[in-house]
């Protein structure tokens, strides 16, 4: 009996060594597999997943999302990083536009330095001469003959003094017998060619406006225009639809717009300002006027009767 035993015993211990073993084994393939789902639980999602297909979607636009967040944060960087190169201030983006985009730049740049030395040099002739002339007309209404109108006058600069010469120079052209209405007619005729004449010299200056309020924005639309169409090239060459790749050729296309633009509408507000008070200017002058011949015609009713010429009249029959 005992040496059965004693052969049974490392029987005994070598299974219960490889009983060990094979719990610890499945103990830690326990741990490392995920619990595994029961089958009725498994069958109970599948039927729910087939019954709402909206599940289906959801869990397909969430797997996409992720999928694109990768994509996308990729496509800002390169973005960010393309941008980052161009300067796009507006001196940045001068320096980087084409050749004839850089010329219709400075053109309009050149537009709006001369629009604003018009408005400068203009605003200045005609407060001058709108001064001077509120000032003469009092001198014209205390005249009491218009030899004393002319004697008062400072100078051949003012408009006022230009009207009395004329006239003065009519009543010596016509001699010592006058007849008061041809007289009359041709001081008026005179006088009338002296205030359109001075709307004239005042206007010098203003076509220019006109021509650049009516032409600055198209300009600015050629340049515009061209910067596109090279940006569409640079999108063809590179073969690829980034907007990185045709953001700066927009931008320096659409500041040729943006300048044509600031060329423009100055130009069409001074011009309208300058016809109003060239108008208005033209009116004083053409009261001077009437005031001038206010005194040929007080000039006539003092002279004698004998100087005077009558009306010839033709006798029928």
């Amino acid at each position: 009996m005992k040496s059965v035993t004693r052969d049974v015993s490392p029987l005994r211990l070598l299974a219960t060594l490889l009983l060990g073993l094979t719990l610890a084994t499945s103990a830690v393939a326990d741990e490392a597999t995920p619990t595994a789902t029961p089958p009725a639980v498994a069958t109970e999602a599948s039927n729910e997943a087939t019954a709402n297909p909206n599940i289906q979607a959801d869990s397909a636009e969430s797997t996409e999302t992720a999928s694109d967040l990768p994509l996308a944060a990729a496509e800002e960087a390169e973005m960010s990083d393309a941008l980052g190169g161009h300067d796009l201030s507006p001196w940045g983006m001068y320096q980087g536009a084409d050749v004839v985009v850089k010329s219709v730049m400075i053109g309009l740049l050149l537009a709006s330095v001369i629009t604003w030395t018009i408005w400068l040099a203009k605003s200045i002739e005609l407060f001058a001469a709108k001064r001077r002339l509120r000032r003469e007309m009092p001198v014209l209404k205390a005249a009491r003959t218009l030899k004393d109108a002319g004697n008062s006058m400072d100078g051949e600069a003012c408009i006022s003094h230009r009207l009395v010469q004329d006239a003065l120079e009519e009543v010596k052209l016509t001699g010592s017998v006058r007849e008061a209405d041809g007289l009359k007619e041709r001081v008026s005729f005179r006088l009338e060619r002296l205030v359109a004449a001075s709307g004239r010299q005042m206007s010098q200056g203003t076509g220019v406006l006109a021509t650049i309020g009516s032409t600055a924005p198209f300009v600015g639309l050629f340049g515009t225009v061209w910067g596109i169409m090279n940006s569409f090239i640079g999108i063809a060459k590179s073969q690829t639809t980034n907007l990185a790749v045709v953001a700066p050729g927009i931008a320096e296309a659409l500041l040729a717009t943006a300048l044509g633009l600031v060329a423009a509408i100055p130009a069409v507000v001074i011009y309208n300002v300058f016809a109003r008070s060239i108008s208005a200017y033209k009116a004083q002058v053409a009261d001077a006027s009437a005031q001038v011949l206010l005194l040929v015609s007080r000039d006539l009713d003092h002279l004698p009767a004998e100087q005077r010429q009558a009306p010839h009249m033709v006798k029928v029959g």
